[in-house]
C-alpha cells in the first residue's frame, strides 16, 4: 500500500467549509461548532443545504444532489482550504457516486476531516484522488465543541502536525508486537458496507487498519469482521488498531470476538486506541506510513499529517 498525497496545514486565516453529506445537523450545534473554529482564528463557510432535512428520509441532511453537490463546490472553490463535515448518521453512500470526481482531483488537494458514516468518503478521497485524509471529530460534534482533549489533538494536526506525529492511546496490546504500513480505516460497518463499490479499495494488504464503530451487537460486529475476512479484504494487513466501541455489548465480549477474528491474522492488534465515537477522540491521518507500536499503544507517523 503507498502513502497518499498530504495536502497543506492550515494558517490563521484559512477558510474552512462546513457540510452535511450525512445526517441531519442541528442548528445550535452548527453555531457552537463555528464559534470553536473562529476561535481557532479560521473563517468557517456554511454550506448552503447544511441545514436542509430530506422531506421524506428525515435522518438525510438534505436530497442526495443537494448534499454531493455542496461537497463538490466547497471542494473545487480555490479560496476554500479544508473541509470539516458537521456530522456524521447515515447518506454518504447514498451522494458519493454523485460526485465529479475529475474535477475534484483538478482542483488539487486539500484538508477533508470526518469520521463515522464519512468512512465512505475517506475510502473514495483515498482510491479516486489518492489523498491524505483525518479521521476526526466533526463540526456538529459534542467532542468537538466541548471536549478540550479532541478539540486540542484535532487542532495541534490542522496547524502544527509536526506536534502529534507521535499518537499515544494509553492502551493496551491485545496481540503484541510492532508492525509497519500506510493507515486506513474507518467505521467497521462502513467498511464492510464499501466492499464492491466503485471506491472501495482491493484489500488492506501493506495497511494499519484503524477500526471502530458504534452501537452494534457483537453479533453485528462479527457478521462485518466476517465479511471482510471472508473478501480477503484483511489478507496482508500489517496491524490493527481498535478504536472506541461506544454503546457495544461491554469490553470483555468485544475484545473476545476481536481475539477470535483477528488472532489468527498474525499481526499486532492495539486496543483501547482512543479514536472514534469516544470521549476525546484523536485525530487519525489515514493514507501515512507509520509504525504501530500495540505493547506501548502508540502510533508514530514517518511525516507529519499535513505538509
Amino acid at each position: 500500500m503507498k502513502e497518499l498525497l498530504r495536502p497543506a496545514r492550515l494558517a490563521p486565516g484559512a477558510r474552512v467549509a462546513v457540510v452535511a453529506p450525512s445526517g441531519p445537523v442541528p442548528e445550535e450545534r452548527l453555531q457552537t461548532g463555528l464559534d470553536v473554529l473562529r476561535g481557532w482564528d479560521l473563517e468557517p463557510v456554511v454550506a448552503p443545504h447544511v441545514l436542509d432535512r430530506h422531506g421524506t428520509f428525515d435522518y438525510l441532511a438534505g436530497t442526495d444532489p443537494d448534499r454531493a453537490a455542496d461537497l463538490q463546490r466547497a471542494w473545487c472553490d480555490p479560496a476554500v482550504d479544508a473541509v470539516l463535515c458537521a456530522r456524521g448518521g447515515y447518506g454518504v453512500q447514498r451522494m458519493v457516486d454523485l460526485l465529479d470526481w475529475d474535477a475534484m482531483r483538478a482542483a488539487g488537494p486539500k484538508v477533508f476531516v470526518g469520521f463515522s458514516d464519512i468512512t465512505a468518503l475517506h475510502e473514495a478521497f483515498a482510491t479516486r484522488l489518492g489523498l491524505v485524509t483525518l479521521h476526526g471529530p466533526m463540526a456538529t460534534g459534542i467532542d468537538f465543541v466541548k471536549n478540550a482533549r479532541a478539540q486540542e489533538h484535532l487542532k495541534a494536526t490542522l496547524f502544527e502536525p509536526e506536534a502529534v506525529r507521535t499518537i499515544a492511546s494509553g492502551g493496551t496490546a491485545l496481540v503484541p508486537g510492532r508492525s509497519r504500513g500506510v493507515t486506513l480505516g474507518g467505521c467497521l460497518a462502513l467498511l464492510a458496507a464499501d466492499l464492491g463499490t466503485p471506491s472501495a479499495r482491493p484489500s488492506a494488504a501493506g495497511g494499519l487498519l484503524c477500526l471502530e464503530d458504534v452501537g452494534e451487537e457483537t453479533y453485528r460486529l462479527d457478521r462485518c469482521l466476517t465479511q471482510l475476512l471472508r473478501a480477503g479484504w484483511l489478507e496482508g494487513v500489517r496491524g490493527v488498531l481498535l478504536g472506541s466501541w461506544k454503546d457495544c455489548e461491554g469490553p470483555d465480549r468485544v475484545r473476545a470476538l476481536f481475539a477470535d477474528r483477528l488472532g489468527g491474522l498474525g499481526v499486532p492488534v492495539a486496543e483501547e486506541f482512543g479514536f472514534g465515537h469516544c470521549e476525546g477522540a484523536l485525530t487519525i491521518p489515514f493514507g501515512v506510513a507509520a509504525e504501530l507500536d500495540a505493547d506501548a499503544g502508540t502510533l508514530t507517523l514517518d511525516a507529519p499529517a499535513l505538509r
